[in-house]
């Protein structure tokens, strides 16, 4: 069975995370067949881009047991690379939320350009939980979409928000209740696929281009901490005791 599905009906184009046993964890194979999907040029007719995904949650994050057993496919992406493709897909690309979107789920939902969330979803970034950090592009788009202040309340606590708190800070575009997240949802895909094409590529371009500055920023320090945080004890405990279900005692080192 395949962990990611990709379907063109009209002019919509749906990925969708199909590993709901796992929470849709996010494994080096899916990120792969993500980037894929989102290289590829539109289809003919193709105006909008959907993610979405099965089961109760929308994405749990990078999988944690396939990061700890260094397991997974052979030249696969970095979940950087998978998710810069999304974000400069040249038509609009909309997150459909029905569940939590924790960590990587969180960032691969702001990396869409629109989001519509189910009153029921949480949206939450818990590296500082587990003793890692988010590689500088992934800082940088929390940043982005959510100003200073909403980066810090998200990436320092750690702890899952609501998509109402998410909806008040900017970061979720659309909210339903749970009953009436299809329903929403289809209105703002209907609306984009309504819309000029050439006037969409051309404003996600422009808008992309403003917003690249980040990219140049020097930043090489910064994916030294990154990397040390990665490679420390506290990562290997944090990751240890999320999977087995219990507090993490880090010591800093």
């Amino acid at each position: 069975m395949s962990t990611i599905l990709v379907e063109t009906a009209g002019p919509v184009m749906t990925v969708t995370l199909n590993r709901p046993e796992k929470r849709n964890a996010l494994d080096t194979g899916m990120l792969k067949a993500i980037k894929e999907a989102f290289d590829a040029p539109p289809g003919p007719g193709v105006r909008v881009a959907v993610v979405r995904a099965k089961g109760q949650g929308f994405c749990s994050g990078l999988d944690l047991r396939e990061l700890t057993e260094g397991g997974g496919v052979r030249g696969a992406p970095s979940v950087e690379d998978a998710f810069h493709s999304v974000q400069e897909y040249p038509l609009p690309v909309v997150a459909v939320v029905q569940g939590d979107a924790i960590a990587g789920g969180n960032e691969l939902a702001l990396h869409c350009d629109l989001v519509v969330a189910s009153k029921r979803a949480r949206f939450g970034m818990s590296l500082a939980q587990i003793g890692l950090a988010p590689p500088w592009e992934l800082s940088c788009k929390l940043l982005e979409v959510g100003g200073p202040v909403a980066a810090r309340e998200v990436l320092f606590l750690g702890d899952p928000l609501p998509a109402e708190r998410m909806h008040a800070l900017g970061i979720v575009s659309f909210l339903a209740e749970p009953e009436e997240l299809e329903e929403v949802a289809q209105k703002v895909i209907g609306r984009l696929a309504a819309n000029a094409p050439l006037s969409l590529r051309t404003m996600k371009a422009a808008l992309l281009r403003g917003m690249s500055y980040r990219l140049s920023i020097a930043h090489a320090d910064i994916d030294g901490l990154v990397a040390a945080a990665r490679r420390s004890a506290d990562a290997q405990e944090g990751i240890t005791a999320r999977l087995e279900r219990r507090p993490a005692v880090f010591r800093g080192e």
